[in-house]
């Protein structure tokens, strides 16, 4: 029989974590005299409560040394269930009185670095709350390096075995080696986020500004303290933002690399020449279609261009303009970056490069059979033979990702949204992207128009997308629940 104790006290111990990082806007509300606080508190004294009970009456299964892949598949899914539901309780408890769908759409967005908003009037909430969402998509940054590192090459999902020997070896120590791990990555990821931190002060931001975005740059995030997004800079700090989303979308194995002399592994890494490759092809198309057709002058028409197709491939969802007014060319061209991703154990999102490079290597394979039947050809990553069950776990995660993004975006059509918001909503969830496209949810809008139903597909499909889609529909499966 399944035992369910080692998951319900990890679960239980992060919510508890949680919780008490709710004490930190708590602390910003009161010294800024806003009467505020009340709400965090009370959301600190239920989710530690309730994350410390579970954690307690489950302590007697966290002693053992390892999970077992049924526990491993559940805790992966069941961590980003159960925090949301806690995440959500400040939005619902404070100055912006949420439904609780509304919460948990924006908390679920928040923890899995989505960066889709159901709120408007963010100039003008507490700091506190404003410094709540920043911390949901830090935290959430950091856990799916954790997740992209351990479990999911554990697990086989997607692909991701063919970093096992990077990502460290687990095979039955998960839990020990999560934390081996998370302490590595820990000092590189607030390194990061202090030095982006420090760089946006330069450019003029305010330190709560600065502190914000830089959490929620880092973590590919995209939630801004102001409605108009990241439009409220210009200049300098598209820039500077520009290169931190690029520096977070990377491999963070390779940082730790780098940091134990082995800064060849950086360097060579085919994934990171091909995501900075497509990143400079887009962003030149892009610069010359806008001068061309005169809808700005060449170095803005290069800064927006670089910004906002960073933003869009690595699943930040920032938009410092409003691309909708690009031309339908751009706006097709937007639609179909946002489903390529940045490389594999980053805090991006989406499909990721690795997987269109497995991709074409199968295909290349396939037409070099074809032209000469006798011949032997195997696909090849950085140099190395690929497996089969590496290709074919690749194959199914693309079939399972346009079949999820279809079902869900015929769901929201079902719903009452038009095929555009459908399409592009879907889109968003499922590569956790952000923003959409259109007049609704495109960057100059958000998603606080939707009806219930939808945003209740919407946080569903960023949960299923931000797990790499197998990880949860393994637990779908009879087989599962037996073995």
């Amino acid at each position: 029989m399944l035992d369910f104790r080692p998951v319900g006290y990890v679960i239980g111990l992060l919510v508890a974590m949680l919780g008490l990082t709710m004490l930190i806007p708590m602390a910003l509300d009161i010294a800024e005299g806003n009467g505020h606080w009340p709400a965090f508190l009370e959301s600190a004294l239920l989710t530690v409560l309730v994350g410390g009970l579970v954690g307690l009456s489950c302590q007697s299964g966290g002693n053992r040394p390892g999970l077992t892949l049924q526990q491993t598949f559940l805790l992966t899914t069941g961590v980003w269930l159960a925090l949301p539901l806690f995440g959500a309780l400040p939005f619902v408890l404070g100055a912006t009185e949420a439904r609780f769908v509304d919460a948990f759409f924006e908390a679920m967005s928040g923890l899995t670095t989505t960066g889709s908003t159901v709120i408007s009037g963010l100039d003008t909430l507490p700091k506190g709350l404003l410094l709540w969402r920043g911390i949901l998509q830090w935290l959430g940054g950091i856990g799916i390096i954790v997740v992209a590192m351990v479990f999911l090459p554990e697990l086989r999902v997607g692909g991701m075995q063919i970093f096992r020997s990077e990502g460290f070896d687990t095979m039955g120590k998960i839990l020990p080696r999560a934390t081996q791990i998370s302490s590595s990555i820990s000092t590189i990821y607030i390194s990061l986020t202090i030095v982006c931190a420090i760089c946006y002060l330069m450019t003029g931001m305010s330190t709560f500004d600065a502190l914000v975005h830089a959490m929620t740059t880092v973590s590919t995030g995209g939630f801004s303290n102001y409605d108009g997004s990241f439009g409220t800079f210009s200049g300098v700090a598209e820039y500077v933002a520009t290169v931190f989303m690029i520096l977070s979308a990377l491999p963070f194995v390779r940082y730790v690399q780098l940091i134990n002399n082995n800064g060849h592994a950086l360097i060579r890494d085919s994934q990171i020449h091909v995501f900075l490759i497509t990143i400079g092809v887009l962003v030149v198309i892009s610069t010359m279609v806008l001068s061309a057709n005169e809808i700005q002058l060449p170095e803005q028409a290069f800064r927006e261009s670089l910004f906002n197709i960073t933003s869009i491939i690595s699943g930040t969802g920032y938009a410092s303009a409003d691309y909708m007014l690009w031309g339908p060319f751009l706006i097709a061209v937007f639609f179909f970056v946002g489903l390529i991703g940045g490389c594999a154990g980053s805090t991006a999102c989406s499909i990721k490069i690795f997987r269109y490079q497995l991709l074409f290597a199968t295909i290349k394979v396939q037409l070099q059979k074809i032209h000469t039947p006798s011949g032997i050809f195997t696909p090849r990553y950085q140099g190395r033979p690929v497996s089969e069950d590496v290709l074919n776990s690749v194959m199914v995660f693309f079939v399972f990702f346009i079949v999820t993004l279809g079902i869900l975006a015929v769901l929201l059509g079902m719903t009452g949204l038009d095929f555009i918001t459908s399409l592009s909503g879907a889109a968003s969830a499922i590569a956790n992207i952000g923003p959409g496209l259109g007049d609704t949810i495109g960057p100059a809008g958000h998603f606080g128009s939707l009806n219930d139903t939808a945003k209740w597909l919407l946080a569903i499909g960023m949960l299923i997308g931000r797990l790499e889609l197998l990880a949860v529909y393994a637990m779908l499966t009879p087989n599962f629940w037996r073995a």
